[in-house]
């Protein structure tokens, strides 16, 4: 089984809810992120993705937990997942290869797919506070 490691931010509005978002040609919703560049740090890297995939600048990071699930859109893959909750600034939108974004309750999310690792890991850790 392969691994993958990633960077990812719970990004959350004056409601609570959290900002999920979904890759185009994928049906998974999961938390804005992605993987590291080569010597990248975890905030250089959720820094850059952010920019890139809802064009918004990370403001501060504190380390949520590092998570591990099956890969939403990868076969025989786990992910691993550092998990930061992260204050933005900007208003987001789908930029690059995000397609949707989506704002849930971490307490009664919508009957949509999500990512294993926000499903197993994440909204269950984020409904708990």
């Amino acid at each position: 089984m392969k691994a993958v490691e990633i960077v990812a931010g719970v990004i959350r509005d004056v409601g609570g809810r959290v900002l999920t978002v979904r890759k185009r040609g994928t049906s998974a919703f999961m938390l804005p992120g992605g993987k590291r560049e080569a010597g990248e740090s975890d905030i250089a890297a959720l820094s850059r993705e952010l920019g890139e995939e809802i064009g918004c600048d990370l403001i501060t990071a504190d380390h949520l937990g590092t998570f591990d699930a099956p890969a939403a859109n990868e076969p025989d893959t786990r992910v691993y997942g550092a998990i930061y909750l992260a204050v933005v600034a900007g208003d987001a939108i789908a930029k690059a290869e995000i397609e949707e974004l989506l704002w849930i309750d971490p307490k009664s999310p919508p009957s949509v797919r999500f990512a294993p690792l926000l499903e197993r890991q994440v909204l269950p850790r984020l409904a708990a506070t």
